[in-house]
């Protein structure tokens, strides 16, 4: 029989976001050389060697995103699942396009906007896909989670259950690992090969956690480990540059991987069941908005302080400002925000369903004048000897 979990709030996932978060952070602080002018190897020699690989933080991020997601459409209309994703993902994005866009307007050094026209055009989160250009580098894996959506709507449409999420998972690792060579962009750019494995093997750990492991599941996340293993030097060449990516070891990024996978494999069977710090939710709850803040605005403060305080007081205060203002958008504007959208959102689909008939028409046929399907044995047998009494030749 299958063994079903209680499904409450999982802190350690919440734990394992913020780690991913600060991965990233720590990547784009420590790592890159646009904040400091110069190699930042020279400032921080040992820390450089780890904040090097943060970027691997972004991959988490899609691990977690196929568990949280599969899990956050069970149960739910395809009405409900856009409910909880626009007031999840744009109230937060609302504030840091803005804001990212008066940061480095009022101090150009790290980069520039445009126009404004790009920043009203970011505001719809559409902007990779018309070309134009991102307000902060980082908004580009919404993109990719945008599409995720939607090849996931697909599924709450024909029936979210265990069986056509399987069906989905195989359907997609076929799709992405055929599509670089079958020649056609849009399904290039739907299944997402470099990352369609980290959401994969998220929605097979949900599933694990739902209804317990077994050799099927651990063959799709085994599988989906491996594809994995196809796009590192990408990876590494799109983050680093190919010249460091050739003279960098691909083992640390392979185990860092190979990391997220048994961390969210572990929290899938339970093994994190008993942390239940509170401070973790709020931790999970600030991810977000510290993400899309962090990178231009945090890059821009070390720029142009980076001569008048020391290095390692520098990096960590621009944390502690932006962990701090992400918590002020989650509290000021992220909650009530998105209750009000939320609330907006279900009595608009409330009225499309209220406006929708359900019952199905049909055409009027030979002698039979019925607006609707009948709906007994006994109605269905007068129409079917009404319609016979109508084409059958008479005997005269």
């Amino acid at each position: 029989m299958s063994q079903r979990r209680p499904a409450t709030r999982l802190a350690a996932l919440d734990g394992l976001r913020l780690v991913a978060a600060l991965m990233v952070v720590f990547y784009h602080y420590v790592a890159l050389s646009r904040s400091w002018g110069h190699n930042p190897a020279t400032i921080f020699p040992t820390l450089h060697k780890f904040a090097e690989f943060g970027w691997l933080g972004v991959e988490v991020f899609f691990l977690v995103s196929g568990f949280v997601i599969c899990m956050s459409v069970w149960g739910r209309s395809l009405g409900d699942f856009a409910v909880s994703r626009v007031s999840r993902l744009f109230p937060a994005y609302w504030v840091a396009v803005p804001l990212t866009a008066l940061v480095v307007k009022k101090w150009p050094e790290i980069t520039s906007i445009r126009g404004w026209d790009d920043v009203i055009v970011n505001l719809t989160m559409m902007q990779a896909g018309n070309n134009t250009k991102n307000v902060d580098d980082v908004y580009w894996t919404l993109f990719v989670e945008l599409k995720f959506y939607v090849l996931m709507a697909i599924v709450v449409l024909c029936g979210v259950t265990y069986r056509n999420l399987l069906i989905f998972c195989g359907v997609w690792t076929v799709a992405a690992a055929l599509a670089p060579s079958l020649g056609f962009p849009a399904l290039a750019a739907f299944a997402m090969p470099q990352y369609a494995p980290f959401f994969i093997a998220g929605i097979a750990f949900f599933l694990m956690r739902r209804f317990g492991s077994n050799a099927l599941l651990w063959g799709i996340v085994l599988f989906q480990l491996l594809l994995s293993q196809r796009y590192i030097h990408y990876r590494m060449a799109s983050n680093l540059g190919r010249v460091a990516a050739e003279h960098l070891p691909t083992w640390p990024v392979r185990l860092i991987v190979i990391a997220g996978f048994a961390v969210v494999g572990a929290i899938a069977l339970g093994a994190f069941d008993k942390i239940q710090w509170k401070w973790l939710s709020t931790a999970g709850a600030i991810t977000y908005p510290l993400y899309l803040i962090h990178m231009f605005i945090g890059m821009t403060l070390i720029h142009h302080f980076r001569h008048r305080l020391p290095a390692p007081v520098l990096v960590l205060s621009v944390i502690a400002l932006m962990m701090a203002t992400a918590w002020l958008i989650h509290r000021l504007v992220e909650r009530p925000a998105g209750k009000w959208i939320r609330n907006s959102m279900k009595r608009g689909i409330k009225d499309v369903r209220l406006n929708t008939p359900t019952r199905q028409h049909r055409p009027t046929r030979v002698g039979i004048q019925s607006s609707a399907l009948p709906t007994t044995p006994t109605e269905i047998e007068k129409d079917v000897a009404l319609l016979m009494e109508s084409t059958e030749p008479r005997v005269r």
